[in-house]
């Protein structure tokens, strides 16, 4: 059906703790699953999943590790396979979190990145060099409280993060970045899911030169807003992911879009 998700009613669940299914005390894949059929009866037509792929945990899930696995404690792949059989049976989309403002610290990607600034995967994260005196590269804080900025004595570098220091920020001005994304995205909808819900996606633009904000009073950190929200690139890295990857499914997308204007969400 045409433009079937503007009539469509969305039913988010937090995995963890929707059903367990098979007593651990912890919600899983097959808890979703055995709950189908009363979730099609109270008349849901997609099923927005809190992150499922594997991580740390150290933010409930949105610090990834593995785009490609789920995460052990709900089940594995099969049982995701599963899940997207039987909610389509049961006339149901699903719709996955889609994390790629952020990885986790424990992710490939970020591990191979931190050992050096000159290997395939050095420039995957957004990377400074301390100022003349040690200190932080800016004064931008993070949403978690603290500085914006870790230190990696691996590296000899800070990079970037806006929420745990588990979550380095990816850099998106990377080509190799932006389709390591949009093939993990194919993947999953290869698989035969309806969508994603992308998170904080107006973040992944952040203003070259990275300057300091204006000083916020009573606060040792400055106003990073106006660098990092509706950066000069998102409707440019936006319209390639259309390009690239969306245009050719029938699925639906949500941004979190935090601190967008109206005028910026029509773009």
């Amino acid at each position: 059906m045409k433009d079937w998700w503007k009539n469509s009613v969305v039913y988010q669940i937090y995995p963890r703790s929707f059903k367990d299914s098979n007593g651990d005390g912890f919600g899983d894949l097959w808890g979703i699953i055995e709950k189908l059929p009363y979730l099609q009866n109270l008349g849901i037509d997609v099923l927005w999943l809190s992150p499922v792929f594997d991580s740390p945990q150290d933010d409930n899930g949105y610090d990834i590790s593995d785009y490609r696995k789920i995460y052990a404690g709900f089940g594995s792949n099969e049982d995701m396979d599963e899940l997207i059989r039987k909610a389509h049976e049961n006339g149901i989309k699903i719709v996955l979190d889609l994390v790629v403002n952020h990885t986790s610290d424990e992710h490939a990607w970020f591990v191979e990145s931190r050992k050096s600034k000159d290997n395939d995967y050095s420039d995957y994260y957004i990377w400074k060099d301390p100022k003349a005196d040690g200190s932080e590269p800016n004064n931008w804080g993070s949403s978690f409280c603290g500085s914006a900025w870790e230190y990696d004595e691996e590296r000899g570098q800070y990079y970037l993060h806006f929420y745990s220091k588990k979550q380095p920020d990816l850099n998106w001005r990377n080509t190799k970045v932006r389709a390591e994304v949009y093939d993990l995205m194919k993947w999953w909808l290869d698989k035969g899911i309806d969508g994603f819900r992308m998170d904080v996606i107006n973040m992944i633009s952040k203003v070259e030169g990275y300057p300091d904000g204006e000083p916020i009073p009573g606060s040792k950190y400055g106003n990073r807003l106006p660098y990092v929200m509706n950066g000069p690139h998102v409707h440019e890295y936006l319209q390639e992911m259309n390009r690239e990857v969306l245009s050719k499914y029938d699925v639906i997308t949500v941004g979190e879009a935090p601190c967008t204007s109206v005028e910026d969400a029509i773009t």
